[in-house]
Parts: C-alpha cells; sequence; structure tokens
C-alpha cells in the first residue's frame, strides 16, 4: 500500500477514535434529543467538545457552575441577557431547547475537565489582578472577587468559573456589566465594576485566566 494510502487510513482512523462515545442526532430540532447530543453536535463548534473553546471569542465551559450554565440558557432563550454575541449567536441556538435539554446541556459541561491557559500579563500586573481578586480596592469600594467567585475562582452556584475563562472574554463581559444594561442579572457586577478601570479589569482577567 502505498505510503499516501497508509496515512490517509490511519487519519481515518483517529478521526474515528477521536469520535468514539459522540451521542448524534440527525433531528436536531427534537425536543426529545438529549442536551448532551446538542452539545456534541451543535455547542461544540464554538465551546469545543470538552468544553474548552480555542478562540476567546467563545468562553470556556468546561467546569462551569451546572447553576450558572442553565440560568444563562435561560436567559439567553427568554433574551433578557442582550449583549452582542448573546443576540448574535445564543438567542437563535437556545430558542427551542427545553427545560431538560437545558438541564443537560448545563450538567454535561459542568463535568467536564478544564484546560490550564497559559499566563498573558507580565508578573507585576499579574500580582496586581490577584490583589484585587483576592483583597478588591478598598479606596474605591470594589469588594474582592473571591468574595462571590470562590477562593480560586472556581464559582459558586449562580456565581460562575472565573479559573481557566479567556482572558479577553472576561474583560469584555466586565466592560458589559460596567458600561451597558445588556445583562440585567448582573446588578451586583454593575455596583461591582463600577470603580475599576480599564487597566483594573485588565489584570484580574489575565490573573484569573491562570487560575487552575
Amino acid at each position: 500500500m502505498k505510503l499516501v494510502s497508509l496515512i490517509a487510513v490511519a487519519a481515518a482512523a483517529a478521526l474515528v477514535a477521536g469520535c468514539a462515545g459522540v451521542e448524534r442526532s440527525r433531528n436536531l430540532g427534537d425536543p426529545k434529543v438529549s442536551g448532551v447530543t446538542i452539545a456534541q453536535q451543535v455547542c461544540s463548534n464554538c465551546h469545543g467538545l470538552s468544553g474548552n473553546s480555542v478562540s476567546p471569542n467563545f468562553p470556556n465551559l468546561a467546569a462551569q457552575t451546572q447553576p450558572y450554565l442553565a440560568a444563562q440558557l435561560a436567559s439567553f432563550k427568554s433574551h433578557g441577557r442582550r449583549d452582542p454575541p448573546g443576540y448574535q449567536y445564543m438567542w437563535g441556538l437556545s430558542r427551542h431547547l427545553t427545560d431538560d435539554q437545558i438541564a443537560g446541556l448545563s450538567a454535561y459541561y459542568a463535568q467536564q475537565t478544564a484546560v490550564v491557559q497559559p499566563a498573558e500579563g507580565d508578573a507585576s500586573r499579574l500580582s496586581l489582578g490577584k490583589a484585587i481578586f483576592e483583597g478588591g480596592i478598598e479606596d474605591k469600594a470594589v469588594p474582592a472577587c473571591n468574595t462571590c467567585h470562590g477562593d480560586k475562582g472556581q464559582g459558586m452556584a449562580t456565581f460562575p468559573r472565573l479559573a481557566g475563562q479567556h482572558a479577553d472574554y472576561t474583560l469584555k463581559q466586565l466592560m458589559v456589566f460596567q458600561r451597558t444594561d445588556q445583562r440585567p442579572d448582573g446588578a451586583v457586577m454593575k455596583i461591582v465594576s463600577h470603580g475599576l478601570s480599564v487597566q483594573d479589569m485588565t489584570d484580574v482577567a489575565n490573573y484569573v485566566q491562570t487560575l487552575p
């Protein structure tokens, strides 16, 4: 067998092995299709099969808290969450999701393993981000992030996991909270982010990306 043919066969075998265990359906509009199937066939295109996205335009979902994921999917579906990525992508994708599918999707991603992200920014700026995360900024009345998001950024219930999230995505969401009303469920974050400068937000976002 020619070398090219051998490579083709090996590649095909690897592809099949990589897809083993992936649930599939030819009718994703069927309300009986499981949330796992939707996650693996649809959501994976942007968020990755394991919930670890390649592009910072799409958040990592792996190990995210189930209550937070379910709440956000419900908010997209009801058009409550109105930030641009929300209505551009998620309004349409969540439109026909049932409560069971939302529960299945959120459980699937909550059970995935997050991948440790590389550090961005120099060490001194990461230290400043860590200081804000752990202690807030007293003279700006900014509380410590870990009060709600966990000591390691692991998230708690409807307060999302921040650990390992793309810094660019976290920064954009902080700006949404601070400057708009596009996420009405983020009333607390609007108050918290009010005293943060762009540099403060950048430092925090870069720091939490490094958390495992």
